[in-house]
């Protein structure tokens, strides 16, 4: 059995206690201590990766593991799908819809009389409680017992000791560990989402372009395509150098981001400079793309992978799901991504160069 298969009423039931543990696990435990308290638990745990002494990843029961120096146990963080189901007094944190926990959560913190915050994720959190939630895409498997991505966003948790309260997604070792969705800072409310009606439709054609956009664009190119405007924000890094460290003299451009087009611009290093390598297209507010009359941008997941799934037969092509769950062809290197809408997703579009890495998408 998979993860995605695991349903609420195969899952362990766990209970927070604030600031103190998870269920059998306890803040300030070793690694071999951890262990020993699943398998005491009656969890056979299966260890999927560990980094070093600092996290550990437990395909059963479900959960990451955070280590401090020593290594002590001091943070957990429960998948949404197939993690245990944590509970805290009468609210139940873990595989809920994001808004009716939140709506849980707050009630429970008036009555107790602590503040509630909200994270980096837009989530819930409370310090007092060691408790910070995140909102994830819903997965289970399909009729043929394939897993299969669903439209809806329900919450997983992350619960730390006192040493990572007060930030728990910024705090080491957790902080390392946290990568928001394709890297960007989130702004402080999502926009609207376009109606279908008002999109510019752009049509793709696979390792070369999209739209107006066609790889291997410089920057002043891809703005001059794109209306001219100057992007809202650039990305960057200081290449290694070749003894180790970081150049500080140069600086390389990764991302520029289009927020009046809805879309972003990926680069790598050229011959003579940055040049366009992948575009991404937003859902709630990029051009319609079509993939030969597959409307890629702003549905619903469950209707544009079923529609993949049959145009990949008709060609024929194999699809698969990249690390980051984003279903698409390596072949064509176009890749649909599920992005928020709410307690739901909508799908944006992630279109590339023959040589860019489909497992970072």
């Amino acid at each position: 059995m998979g993860w995605w298969d695991r349903v609420p009423g195969e899952r362990e039931q766990w209970v927070l206690d604030p600031l103190a543990g998870v269920g059998p696990l306890r803040f300030g435990m070793s690694p071999a201590q951890v262990r020993e308290a699943l398998e005491g638990a009656g969890v056979r745990p299966e260890l999927a990766w560990r980094t070093v002494d600092v996290r550990e990843y437990y395909e059963e029961p479900g959960l990451t593991v955070f280590y401090a120096p020593g290594p002590r146990l001091v943070a957990v963080l429960i998948d949404a799908t197939g993690g245990p189901l944590l509970r805290l007094g009468d609210v139940e944190l873990v595989a809920r819809v994001p808004s009716e926990a939140r709506a849980d959560i707050h009630r429970l913190a008036v009555l107790d009389g602590v503040e509630v915050r909200t994270n980096r994720l837009g989530e819930p959190e409370v310090p007092v409680w060691g408790l910070s939630l995140r909102a994830e895409q819903e997965w289970g498997h399909s009729s043929t017992g394939h897993r299969e991505r669903r439209d809806n966003m329900i919450t997983g948790v992350l619960a730390v000791g006192p040493e990572l309260a007060e930030d728990p997604w910024n705090t080491e070792p957790v902080a390392k560990a946290n990568h928001p969705s394709h890297g960007r800072r989130r702004p402080p409310g999502p926009p609207p989402v376009t109606a279908d009606r008002d999109r510019p439709r752009w049509e793709c054609t696979p390792l070369r372009g999209v739209g107006p956009l066609r790889f291997g664009m410089n920057p002043r190119q891809v703005a001059a395509a794109l209306g001219g405007e100057e992007p809202v924000e650039r990305e960057g890094h200081h290449p290694f150098l070749p003894g180790g460290g970081r150049d500080p003299e140069r600086w390389e451009l990764d991302d520029e981001h289009y927020d009046h087009v809805g879309v972003s611009a990926h680069y790598w290093e050229g011959a003579y400079g940055p040049e366009l390598g992948a575009v991404s297209v937003h859902g709630r507010t990029g051009p319609q793309v079509l993939l030969d009359g597959v409307e890629l941008v702003g549905r619903r997941p469950s209707v544009v992978e079923a529609e993949l799934f049959r145009y990949a037969e008709d060609h024929p092509l194999e699809l698969c799901y990249s690390p980051y769950g984003n279903v698409g062809s390596v072949e064509l290197n176009v890749w649909a991504r599920a992005e928020r809408d709410g307690d739901s997703t909508i799908t944006g579009a992630l279109l590339c160069i023959e040589q860019w890495d489909y497992s970072d998408n």
